[in-house]
C-alpha cells in the first residue's frame, strides 16, 4: 500500500471523507504532500480533542492557597551575595541556555512580519525586539566570559522569514554558531463537526499548539539533545515581546539552586485585584498559573494583614528550568485548551470561505500548565519598572508607547544607552 492509499485508509477511519474527495481534485506531487501530512496527523488525539468540545469542564474539589515568594528588592546583602555568585558560577560553566519563543506574527501590532521584527521606537533610531535580546544576552556574555547557546523557537509560518531577518543583520552580533533556530508543532483547526479544515494551497489547515508545545518542541527537534552536548544543566524560557525581559538573572538562578527546585519563574505584582494577567497560586499543592476569568472575585480581592494582595504574583512569561525538568515536562501530555475561532477554509467545490462569525475549534496548550507536574516552584518577584515592558498591543496598555517608556527609562537609571 502506498503513502496515498495509507493516507486515504486513516482520513476514511475517522470520517473526513471531504479530504479523500480532495485527492481527486489536485494533482499527482500536491497528492504526496497532502499524504505526507495525513500520515503526521495524530487522527485519534484531534478525535479526542474534538469530543472534548462537547464537555462541560467538570470543577472538581480545589483548593487554592496564595504562593510562596522572595522579593528581590527585599533580600539582605548576604542573601542576594549568595544566590548572585551560585548564579554567576553556573553561568561561567557554561551550564546555562536560553530559549526565546518567537512564533508570532505582529499581526495585532499592525506589522506585517514575525514579531521578534518589529521595531521599537526608541531613542529616536529604534531598536528591533530580536536585537534587544541580542543586546541583553551579549551584555552576560561579556560580564560573565562566555557565549551562551541561544535557542530561538519559531512557527512554520515565520521560520524562513525570522531566518532570513537574523542572516541579514548578521544576529545582531551574536555568534552563529551559538544560535539554533526550531520550530514549534502544530495542530489541525476543526469545524463544528469535528471536520478538519482545508486551506488554500490544499492541504488540511493547521496553527500552533499554543506556547506549551515548546517543550516537546524542544525534544523533537533536537534542541534537547543539543543543550545536553553543550553540558547545559539550566534551561530559561522567555518571550520575545517584553523589551525588559532578563534572560540571565543570575539571582533567579543562584536561588533556585540553592532551594534545590526544579523549575522557577519571575513574577511581577498585579497592577490591582483585577488585572486581566493568570496569577500564581498552590492548586492542590501543587504549583500552577490560575487565569483571572478562573480566579473567583472575593478571592481576587482577599488582602492579606500587610495589606497586599494573597494572589498577586502575575506570570509574566519568565520562566527557568533544570534540564531534567524539561526532560521530563517534553514526553508528558500537557491540558490542551479551546478557542473557537473564525477561520477562513476551501469548501467542498473548491472556494474559498470567509466566515462571519466563528466556525472551528483551535487547540493549544499552555507552558505553564507544565508546573503542576511539581511539587514546588521557586518564585522571586520582580518590578515592572526593571522586568516587564511588554509589546502586545498596538495602542492603549503594553503598547509599543508603553514597552518605549518602561525601556528608556530603564536605561536611564542604568546610566547607560
Amino acid at each position: 500500500m502506498n503513502e496515498i492509499e495509507k493516507a486515504k485508509e486513516i482520513l476514511n477511519e475517522y470520517n473526513q471523507i471531504h479530504i479523500v474527495n480532495l485527492f481527486d481534485k489536485i494533482d499527482e506531487e500536491k497528492q504526496v504532500e497532502l499524504a505526507k501530512q495525513v500520515l503526521n496527523i495524530d487522527f485519534h488525539k484531534m478525535a479526542e480533542l474534538y469530543e472534548n468540545t462537547k464537555k462541560e469542564i467538570e470543577i472538581k474539589e480545589k483548593t487554592i492557597e496564595p504562593i510562596k515568594y522572595l522579593d528581590k528588592a527585599k533580600l539582605t546583602y548576604e542573601e542576594k551575595q549568595n544566590f548572585d555568585n551560585l548564579g554567576i558560577q553556573a553561568v561561567k560553566n557554561g551550564e546555562y541556555a536560553v530559549v526565546t519563543m518567537a512564533g508570532g506574527q505582529g499581526t495585532r501590532l499592525g506589522h506585517p512580519g514575525p514579531k521578534g521584527t518589529f521595531k521599537l521606537d526608541v531613542y529616536g533610531k529604534g531598536k528591533y525586539l530580536f536585537e534587544i535580546l541580542a543586546e541583553n544576552l551579549k551584555e552576560a556574555n561579556k560580564k560573565y566570559g562566555v557565549t551562551i547557546p541561544w535557542y530561538i523557537m519559531t512557527s512554520r509560518e515565520n521560520n524562513e522569514m525570522t531566518k532570513d531577518f537574523l542572516e541579514k543583520n548578521n544576529y545582531f552580533g551574536y555568534d552563529k554558531s551559538y544560535v539554533t533556530l526550531f520550530m514549534q508543532g502544530e495542530l489541525p483547526l476543526v469545524n463544528t463537526e469535528g471536520k478538519l479544515l482545508i486551506s488554500k494551497d490544499m492541504k488540511i489547515k493547521e496553527a500552533s499548539d499554543g506556547n506549551g508545545g515548546t517543550y516537546s518542541s524542544l525534544r523533537s527537534s533536537g534542541a534537547l539533545a543539543n543543550m545536553k552536548e553543550r553540558g547545559v544543566k539550566w534551561v530559561f524560557i522567555g518571550s520575545v515581546d517584553n523589551a525588559l525581559l532578563k534572560m540571565v538573572d543570575v539571582t533567579l538562578l543562584g536561588m533556585t539552586i540553592d532551594k534545590n527546585y526544579q523549575i522557577a519563574s519571575k513574577t511581577v505584582v498585579k497592577a490591582n485585584a483585577h488585572e486581566r494577567v493568570g496569577v500564581f497560586c498552590k492548586l492542590n499543592n501543587h504549583p500552577k498559573v490560575i487565569e483571572y476569568t478562573e480566579l473567583p472575585e472575593k478571592m481576587a480581592e482577599e488582602v492579606d494583614s500587610n495589606g497586599e494582595l494573597k494572589f498577586s504574583e502575575s506570570h509574566i512569561m519568565c520562566n527557568l528550568y533544570s534540564i531534567d525538568a524539561i526532560e521530563k515536562i517534553s514526553t508528558e501530555p500537557l491540558m490542551y485548551h479551546t478557542a473557537f475561532k473564525k477561520n477562513s477554509y476551501i469548501d467542498e467545490d473548491g472556494k474559498e470561505v470567509i466566515p462571519e462569525e466563528p466556525n472551528s475549534y483551535k487547540f493549544e496548550s499552555f507552558i505553564f500548565d507544565a508546573f503542576e507536574f511539581f511539587d514546588d516552584i521557586a518564585i522571586l518577584r520582580g518590578t515592572r519598572e526593571d522586568d516587564f515592558a511588554p509589546v502586545k498591543n498596538k495602542e492603549g496598555a503594553d503598547s509599543p508607547k508603553t514597552a518605549k517608556e518602561l525601556y528608556e527609562k530603564f536605561w536611564a537609571r542604568q546610566g547607560e544607552r
